[in-house]
């Protein structure tokens, strides 16, 4: 089986395809693209703008969800999605939460933090197959890389701030999840792989720290995500916009 994942360095949903295809032991080569530029490559050969894509002996499938639908289909054991039928319809939905609500907020979250502090974007580069670029060349074309994503994904001054303010709320919901047992089993499910990947990009802002200080929510995302790339230091989000960690 030849398989090749179109990515974008650091991205979480790619990161969650990743963590799948290892936990079904299978071998894929990736192709990497810069962001913005992976919009038009990705819709060129995908017909959707955003990673991950994935080639499996020439089938192309777009999309974290449906390529591990098509995983679990490939390689049935260890499942990704629990027999039992409530089990299952379950950690369906907090996948898809974990696709359409959390995974957007991660992006309007980022984009303006790097907006803010461009320098903090190399970091982000960590294992990337990528030529690193040169701080002062960041710098220099951060407004432009910034200013797209962040209208590509719908994210504001606005956003940014009601997003950091309701991010405990989404974390009391997954902890209710890990509490139900609907996530955090000793076996990841494909809604483990989708909330922790992103939940594991926020927790590499040291300023979001004490809001995910002694969560579940945050042992499981460790325990799935042990490393990430990525850190943005004390002050990258100003101060004023910080969530209370209750």
């Amino acid at each position: 089986m030849k398989i090749r994942l179109f990515i974008v360095g650091g991205s979480h949903p790619c990161a969650t395809v990743e963590r799948a295809l290892e936990i079904k032991g299978l071998p894929y080569s990736t192709v990497e693209f810069p962001p913005p530029m992976h919009m038009g490559a990705m819709k060129l050969l995908f017909g959707s703008r955003t990673v991950p894509g994935i080639q499996i002996d020439g089938e192309k499938i777009s999309g974290s969800r449906a390529i591990l639908a098509k995983l679990d289909q490939l390689v049935p054991e260890p499942p990704l999605l629990p027999a039992d039928a409530d089990k299952h319809a379950a950690v369906i939905e907090a996948e898809a939460w974990g696709d359409e609500v959390l995974q957007p907020l991660v992006r309007r979250v980022l984009w303006p933090s790097f907006k803010a502090h461009p320098e903090v974007m190399a970091n982000y580069s960590e294992g990337s197959k990528l030529p690193p670029i040169p701080i002062p060349v960041l710098k220099l074309i951060a407004p432009g890389v910034t200013t797209l994503e962040m209208r590509a994904n719908r994210a504001s001054d606005a956003t940014y701030a009601d997003d950091l303010r309701t991010l405990p709320i989404l974390l009391d919901k997954v902890d209710g999840w890990i509490a139900a047992g609907t996530i955090g089993g000793e076996e990841f499910n494909v809604a483990d792989l989708q909330i922790a990947a992103s939940l594991r990009l926020l927790m590499t802002f040291a300023d979001l720290a004490p809001v995910f200080d002694g969560r579940p929510c945050a042992a499981l995302t460790l325990r799935c995500f042990p490393d990430a790339p990525g850190h943005a230091p004390v002050g990258t989000i100003p101060a004023s916009l910080l969530p209370s960690a209750a």
